[in-house]
């Protein structure tokens, strides 16, 4: 069982990130994002998992490696632009106080993993769920997309990197989940 505290931090931390969403980029893309934070959070505390960092290490190392691939296609292929015409809101200057902050409190969280679980802290735990989860399940979305478009259905910004990153991410998940604390 987690201390009721780290569950209360964990869940602030979602909060926090879904509302730096929301004042970035509006309801729809927050909506989106929710998949892999809150999703996450309730994959963390539906899985008592104990796996080291070392046994996710492979996983996580591919998926982010992976993740920054699909954040070049994205800027390269105008994601945002794309999201814009879907949803109706505005693109966010990059350099935006909600966009940064977005960034620094996500990727920076996720660049704690290894040290975290290495030190057997569970928001380390926690993190590399969120982590996982919204490449595997947030990332699908780019396979949705194209059904909001004018356009047939076809490419949308980032999809080619999503096909890599998603199974990678699908691992990631299974080696957190495989193993639990014994209960006796």
């Amino acid at each position: 069982m987690k201390p009721f505290p780290v569950i209360l931090s964990a869940f602030l931390f979602s909060v926090l990130v879904l509302t730096l969403g929301y004042i970035a980029f509006g309801i729809w893309t927050t909506l989106i994002f929710t998949a892999g934070f809150m999703g996450g959070f309730l994959l963390w505390l539906s899985f008592p998992g104990k796996a080291s960092f070392e046994e996710i290490k492979a996983p996580f190392w591919i998926t982010f490696a992976l993740f920054l691939v699909h954040r070049v296609e994205e800027k390269t292929m105008n994601f945002f632009s794309a999201m814009a015409e879907i949803t109706g809101t505005p693109v966010p200057e990059i350099t935006s106080i909600p966009v940064i902050g977005l960034i620094i409190v996500s990727v920076g969280a996720w660049s704690a993993v290894p040290y975290l679980m290495r030190r057997g802290y569970a928001v380390g735990y926690y993190l590399a769920w969120t982590f996982f989860a919204a490449m595997g399940i947030t990332e699908l979305a780019h396979f949705i997309f194209p059904f909001f478009t004018k356009e047939p259905y076809g490419y949308f910004p980032g999809m080619i990197s999503v096909a890599l990153l998603v199974p990678v991410a699908w691992w990631g998940m299974y080696e957190l989940s495989k193993k639990t604390v014994d209960k006796n």
